[in-house]
C-alpha cells in the first residue's frame, strides 16, 4: 500500500511574518492562503521542487510556536544553496560535512529547526 507525506505543519505565531519568511528568504512557493474563518487561516507553502509542502498559520496547529524541531530537506548542494540563503537574510550555521552527508542549519523566527542535507555517494 502506497503512503505519501505531503503536508507537514509548522506552529508558528505570526502567519505573516513567517509567510513573508519562507517565501522571499528562504524561496518556497506559495500555494495557498485562505482564510476560512475568524481563527483558521490555512498556508500552505512549497519548497522548489518537492512533493511535500508546510502548513501555517492561525488554527492549523495544537502545538506552541517554534517547537517542530529537525525538520530536513534534501538538496543537490548545501553550500550553494547555503550561500544563497545568506543572501537572502538567512542565518544559516557552517557547513557540517559527515560521511553520510553534507548539513547545514537554520531556523524560522519562531525557532522551528531545519536542516539542508546533500547526501554523498556511498564508499566516498
Amino acid at each position: 500500500m502506497e503512503m505519501k507525506l505531503e503536508l507537514v505543519s509548522v506552529p508558528v505565531s505570526d502567519t505573516d511574518r513567517a509567510k513573508k519568511f519562507y517565501t522571499d528568504q528562504v524561496g518556497f512557493n506559495a500555494d495557498h492562503d485562505h482564510k476560512v474563518h475568524e481563527g483558521l487561516r490555512f498556508v500552505q507553502l512549497t519548497p522548489p521542487g518537492s512533493a511535500c509542502s508546510i502548513v501555517i498559520g492561525e488554527g492549523t496547529s495544537k502545538m506552541a510556536a517554534g517547537t517542530q524541531k529537525g525538520l530536513q530537506m534534501v538538496v543537490k548542494d548545501t553550500r550553494a544553496l547555503r550561500e544563497a540563503l545568506l543572501a537572502r537574510g538567512v542565518e544559516v550555521s557552517e557547513v557540517d560535512e559527515q560521511p553520510w552527508g553534507i548539513f547545514a542549519y537554520f531556523s524560522d523566527p519562531d525557532g522551528n529547526t531545519w536542516s539542508l542535507q546533500q547526501t554523498v555517494p556511498q564508499g566516498k
